[in-house]
């Protein structure tokens, strides 16, 4: 029994339950989606404020999907190195435009980073249930860091929160999403699959209704952030 006893708590001890820890905490993933085929670009201009417009096409599974995106140039006062090491992590919050096709990284107030963003294929409107493919607007935290996700890096995002789920009970009470939907989740921010930088490029919305960027830029905000920095999601 002493022997039992002996490695019983050997299972749990500090380092053991960490590791079970873990293993459950990198589990969140955002489900995989036909990759884009056919991709077009339709039309292709500048406004008077010289973002770039652009109409594309392309098939993903059996849908043919046509959006036109506005691209606002990157300040070239962005392209600072910046060394993460020194930063207060708790004066980083992260702001997802989803109009601007935009993530942008605030420091003690002052933007210091804005990556081109991707999101599901009907970027401007808010997430009413599970498998919508739409992503959420409101206030959230990072709850997990997956250093070795499928799509790069994932940051998890604390979706569905309170604010979330009060939405989505009103949602059901007014008939909106049937009385048999879900609220989804696994919603965070992502970089790509190993040589799919183009699709970030491209401006193609492949997501399952996450924010995905580039590889590159994954690498880069991953040491910005920690777990329960704030992101702000808006149209």
């Amino acid at each position: 029994m002493l022997l039992i006893f002996f490695t019983i708590c050997l299972l749990f001890s500090s380092e053991g339950w960490t590791q079970v820890k873990t293993k459950t905490a990198l589990k969140p993933e955002p489900k995989s989606e036909p990759y884009p085929r056919n991709y077009k670009v339709l039309e292709e201009h500048k406004d008077k404020d010289g973002s770039l417009v652009r109409t594309i096409q392309y098939d993903q599974g059996s849908q043919r999907i046509k959006e036109t995106m506005i691209i606002r140039p990157i300040p070239s006062n962005l392209h600072k190195p910046i060394n993460p090491d020194t930063m207060n992590k708790d004066s980083v919050l992260v702001i997802v435009s989803k109009s601007n096709y935009a993530v942008e990284v605030l420091y003690r107030r002052k933007i210091i980073r804005s990556y081109k963003a991707v999101f599901g294929p009907k970027p401007l409107l808010n997430k009413m249930m599970a498998g919508d493919r739409c992503t959420p607007e409101g206030w959230f935290t990072i709850q997990i860091k997956n250093p070795n996700s499928k799509y790069n890096k994932f940051m998890l995002l604390n979706y569905p929160n309170d604010t979330s789920i009060a939405r989505f009970n009103k949602l059901k009470e007014s008939g909106a999403v049937p009385s048999s939907a879900r609220i989804g989740g696994d919603v965070g921010i992502h970089g790509v699959w190993k040589g799919g930088d183009d699709m970030i490029e491209k401006g193609i919305c492949w997501t399952d209704g996450c924010v995905a960027i580039s590889n590159k830029d994954v690498d880069e905000l991953y040491k910005f952030v920690n777990v329960g920095t704030r992101v702000y999601i808006k149209k």
